[in-house]
């Protein structure tokens, strides 16, 4: 064998799999991971940081339409929190639900297919309309584009669990009288369940979207907590169960579980 060849050989190794040199992917892995655990944390400020950090990985072909997803939750998720923090600034909110926007939609220009990046686009839109609600003309807009996103969706991910989370809160607020209501939106989140465990038991890409499960228990938790005859006993169980699963969900943990427990003090009471 040629030294030329022997150099090219011996260069390919080190670069791809010498100790200390660490691929595209499994970068992007770790601050994926990062990402899921700041949104649990309520750490807005480690979410934009984090966003930052993904951007150089971006240009890579392979990686661009994960990396954009994930660039969109960690922003759509800092909008999330920030929903549950009263003194955060709408146009923050806002400025946040937009560049998340962008970032999903990026990553459909990569993977047309992507189920999950239009998910997140539906959910983006949804909590832009709550932004909006005493403007009627900005609601038709985005109502106009959440539509025929949202009916796609339907059709090409009828089983995805994240899918069943974002449109389990539609229902909850648009009534019964109009398909939805709260019967509705707890039947989709325990619906979907199954198909959230699944999938993460068989789950082997760290940056394909798996999560659901404790989402859909925290949105169960939630329902029977806010419904119009409370279940405070069903709320308490699914809370404690997402609460295994995540056990630092600074949300569930230090906000809807105490919101639980007033209720139940209250219930007593009475």
């Amino acid at each position: 064998m040629k030294l030329l060849n022997l150099i090219v050989i011996g260069a390919g190794l080190v670069s791809s799999s010498s100790p200390g040199v660490e691929v595209p992917r499994e970068a992007v892995g770790k601050i994926v991971a990062r990402i899921q655990q700041a949104d649990y944390e309520g750490d807005r400020a480690a979410l934009q940081k984090l966003h930052d950090e993904l951007a150089p990985f971006t240009a890579d072909k392979e990686l661009a339409a994960r990396v954009r997803y994930w660039s969109g939750f960690a922003l759509w998720r800092k909008a999330i929190n920030g929903f549950n923090e009263p003194k955060t600034d709408p146009k923050e909110l806002e400025t946040d639900l937009n560049v998340a926007i962008s970032e999903f939609g990026q990553a459909i220009s990569v993977d047309p297919k992507f189920a999950d990046a239009k998910i997140g686009i539906v959910s983006c839109l949804g909590f832009a309309l709550f932004l909006h609600q005493k403007d009627p003309q900005r609601v038709q807009e985005l109502m106009q584009q959440m539509g025929p996103m949202t009916h796609e969706l339907r059709e090409i991910a009828p089983n995805n669990p994240r899918l069943a989370w974002v449109l389990g809160g539609g229902y909850w607020f648009i009534g019964s009288e109009r398909g939805g209501g709260q019967d509705k939106a707890i039947e989709t989140y325990e619906d979907a369940l199954p198909f959230a465990r699944k999938e993460k038991a068989v789950a082997t890409d760290s940056l394909e979207p798996a999560w659901g499960e404790p989402e859909l228990l925290m949105s169960l938790a939630w329902s029977h907590l806010n419904r119009a005859k409370p279940d405070l006993v069903k709320a308490e169980e699914y809370a404690r169960s997402a609460l295994v699963l995540v056990p630092s969900w600074h949300y569930v943990r230090d906000v809807l579980m105490a919101q639980i427990t007033q209720a139940e003090t209250k219930s007593i009471a009475r």
